[in-house]
């Protein structure tokens, strides 16, 4: 049986289940998936999640070195992929859309690799970021369809294949500068 196509399987023991304030506040994995409440948005909960990661990158940034900061976004992406593999199997959905933290830490790259780009700079990486986030071709697609599912794959997954929408804005970024 396909634990995709069936999220209660032995994957899963529970049904499909809605984001709450409650169910965010039940386990810590949760308040880290859903982006600490971002990830609740009735509407565009991706685009809410990566606004925050913005808000957040801009209030860290004057406190933290570009070493610590580089180290933050990566013990950010290794708790990320266990928050959206243990949110994801407590919903019963193989990626919900209200799993946002793959979206802060993608942004979070994004922003830490434009530094110093100001506001105009970074408004261009968040519309493309979030065009290759919804779009998902290339290698998002790939990330996105070859690591659905539960477990620890579906984790890195969740978070890979925004990861690959960060490479595409920031391959497109590169090639804007270069010319």
């Amino acid at each position: 049986m396909n634990p995709v196509a069936n999220p209660t399987s032995a994957y899963s023991s529970v049904p499909p289940r809605r984001a709450s304030a409650g169910f965010m506040l039940a386990h810590p994995a949760h308040c880290i998936a859903l982006g600490f409440g971002s990830g609740l948005s009735p509407v565009a909960p991706g685009t809410v999640g990566t606004l925050w990661a913005w808000l957040a990158f801009v209030l860290m940034a004057p406190w933290l070195t570009t070493l610590q900061i580089g180290v933050l976004i990566a013990l950010a992406v290794l708790a990320g992929i266990w928050a959206c593999t243990v949110t994801a199997r407590h919903m019963g959905v193989a990626d919900p859309g209200s799993i946002v933290w793959d979206e802060v830490v993608a942004f979070w790259l994004i922003l830490w690799l434009i530094t110093p780009a100001g506001f105009w700079g970074q408004l261009v990486a968040f519309v493309l970021f979030r065009f290759f986030d919804a779009v998902k071709f290339g290698p998002t697609a790939w990330a996105d369809r070859t690591f659905k599912g539960f477990g620890w794959r579906g984790g890195f997954g969740i978070v890979l294949d925004d990861l690959a929408a960060a490479f595409c804005t920031l391959l497109v970024i590169a090639v804007w500068r270069f010319w």
